[in-house]
């Protein structure tokens, strides 16, 4: 079969296909890690410093072939299933198929191995980057001291990515002329001790006789108003939340403090996905197409604004991951206007052919619509006007700092 890991499990991928993890040759699974910190232990008893572990949804068995693939589908590696947990947590020996893509600054990537033969096997000085650095004097001294080339390794991984190599080709303007530049895609993992270990590793990896860890950068996160927003609206068919979409989007333009994107259910299925049927994963899919547009929008700082029906938790709960992953806020509007009062309106006379039997799998007659328990404005239309319940989620952005 084949498989797409996350972002996260790419980046660990390539680190394991490199060299840099070794002794280190596939995914851990549970029986490898221990302690609350989740270090790991090899199968010949040798410490691991961090998780480096991969999740398929799909069951498997030991012994299992799954090839990886990176987001545009192209194969990167073949994993050997040695074992698979319930939660999906799949180890297993990795071996390459392909090179990665590398996106910006690909010139400055480097293996383990490239590296250590520039180095030529003098003495290094590794600093591995998350941030700008903030002292360079420490650097230097320490590098005269080690008679030792200074190796700068920006982690660039994720959306910083680009940021910290700019950073570290910023600072190498100010160091000596030998410094080398070195691009490595490694995840920061979350406990601070873990991700010391994991940077040293890496860095004895790439030929560090000595390592400094350069600061975690400070993040500051904007104004609210310059942030940006994903209003999702999600409810029965006929419960209003289209009409109150539209409505707060007219209004948002005519306040003209924001760019704003529409991304109506209706609109988008003529277009986006075009194609799809309303199956339960066809659904998810049209769901994950539109947080991804509005994940989009949100990144540079827009306001979207989606309406549709979204009838599963887990997919809503994705598309706000998805959201915030890119640094944007997510406010879940929960328009719960009544099954009965939905079917009284029933404007389309979708119920009417559901209940007919002529629409199969039809939200809140024959398939079922999960209410949100996450949801930060409810608004139940049945006695409320759309001016009304527009000025509410108005409101709630104004009180959020998000509209001004």
């Amino acid at each position: 079969m084949e498989w797409t890991p996350d972002a996260r499990e790419l980046a660990d991928l390539e680190l394991l296909l490199s060299g840099a993890f070794e002794p280190l040759s596939g995914f851990l699974g549970h029986d490898d890690l221990h302690s609350v910190h989740e270090r790991g232990t090899l199968a010949d008893g040798t410490p691991w410093p961090a998780p480096v572990t991969l999740h398929v949804s799909a069951e498997l068995s030991p012994g299992d072939e799954v090839t990886l693939l990176d987001p545009e589908g192209l194969p990167l590696a073949a994993l050997t299933v040695a074992a698979q947990e319930p939660d999906g947590l799949t180890s297993g020996p990795v071996k390459g198929l392909g090179t990665p893509e590398h996106g910006p600054f690909a010139r400055l990537r480097r293996t383990p191995a490239e590296a250590r033969a520039e180095l030529a096997g003098r003495p290094a000085l590794a600093v591995t980057m998350r941030g700008p650095l903030d002292d360079l004097s420490e650097i230097v001294a320490t590098a005269k001291e080690l008679d030792a080339v200074i190796m700068l390794l920006p982690l660039s991984y994720g959306e910083p990515g680009p940021a910290i190599v700019r950073a570290a080709l910023r600072a190498k303007e100010k160091l000596p002329e030998d410094t080398i530049v070195v691009s490595v895609p490694l995840a920061p993992r979350e406990e601070p001790e873990i991700d010391l270990e994991l940077r040293e590793h890496v860095a004895t990896a790439y030929g560090a006789t000595e390592h400094l860890a350069g600061p975690d950068p400070v993040h500051i996160p904007g104004p609210p108003h310059r942030r940006g927003l994903v209003v999702f609206f999600t409810g029965l068919s006929g419960s209003g939340k289209s009409t109150i979409a539209r409505g707060l989007r007219d209004a948002l333009l005519e306040l003209g403090s924001r760019t704003v994107t529409y991304l109506d259910g209706d609109v988008v299925r003529h277009l986006l996905s075009k194609g799809l049927t309303f199956s339960k994963a066809d659904r998810d899919l049209n769901i994950r197409r539109i947080g991804f547009v509005a994940a989009e929008a949100a990144r540079h700082g827009g306001l979207a604004i989606c309406a549709p029906i979204a009838p599963y938790a887990a997919t809503r709960e994705e598309v706000r991951e998805m959201v915030e992953s890119v640094g944007a806020d997510f406010l879940l509007v929960h328009v719960a206007t009544p099954l009965e009062e939905c079917e009284r309106r029933d404007r389309k006379g979708m119920y009417a052919k559901a209940r007919a039997g002529l629409i199969p799998e039809f939200t809140g007659v024959s398939d079922p619509y999960e209410e949100p328990d996450d949801a930060e404005l409810v608004i139940d239309t049945t006695h409320l006007s759309i001016d009304a319940a527009v000025s509410q989620v108005l409101g709630t952005l104004r009180s959020g700092g998000w509209v001004r």
